[in-house]
């Protein structure tokens, strides 16, 4: 069984831009820009009958489309890097929509999610990469925006535990409603 998790897509025209961050970095395995996307919640490996009930909750989100941007590049691991990521501006409507993700998934038996939701996009896992590279790497792109972008859906996305960096598959798509809508749609 695949891995699953949630996700936002990262448009075309924002992975270009991540794109041109890749390289100068000694260690670096550089994600494939087909690749990128922000995970709301890791869901792991599940059974059928998990993954049917997961499909099944995820659709009774229903969310406005937002605007989100990615605003400085950062590192996970400290003095032993793992990664290095494009950070996501942590607003209320994403930071909202991850803790929904998070009490339906509990609501369905899968265990709390252990780390804080720290909102990023993957741009490069490291191996055998020092602290005082990633901290050269990080200075010579400090001033890394992106211009805002348009979220109008999530998505369940799976990938095979082996490979570590894609290919991701989208299962299934959850597309937010209008902000016009005042009640969800009966159905």
């Amino acid at each position: 069984m695949p891995r699953l998790f949630t996700a936002l897509e990262i448009p075309a025209e924002i992975g270009d831009r991540l794109a041109m961050l890749r390289g100068g970095l000694p260690g670096a395995r550089w994600i494939d820009p087909e690749n990128y996307h922000l995970t709301l919640r890791f869901i792991g490996d599940i059974d059928d009958a998990l993954a049917n009930d997961v499909v099944q909750v995820l659709g009774g989100v229903w969310r406005a489309a937002f605007d989100l941007a990615l605003d400085g590049l950062d590192a996970f691991g400290g003095r032993k890097p793992r990664a290095v990521f494009a950070a996501a501006q942590a607003i209320p409507a994403l930071v909202e929509l991850q803790a929904e993700h998070e009490r339906l998934l509990q609501r369905i038996g899968l265990p709390a999610e252990g780390r804080k939701f720290s909102p990023h996009v993957t741009l490069a896992r490291l191996r055998d990469t020092s602290s005082r590279q990633v901290a050269d790497y990080l200075a010579t792109r400090a001033g890394f925006r992106s211009a805002p972008f348009r979220v109008e859906r999530f998505v369940l996305m799976s990938s095979r535990a082996s490979t570590g960096g894609g290919p991701y598959v989208v299962e299934a798509a959850y597309p937010f409603w209008a902000p016009a809508l005042a009640v969800p749609p009966s159905g």
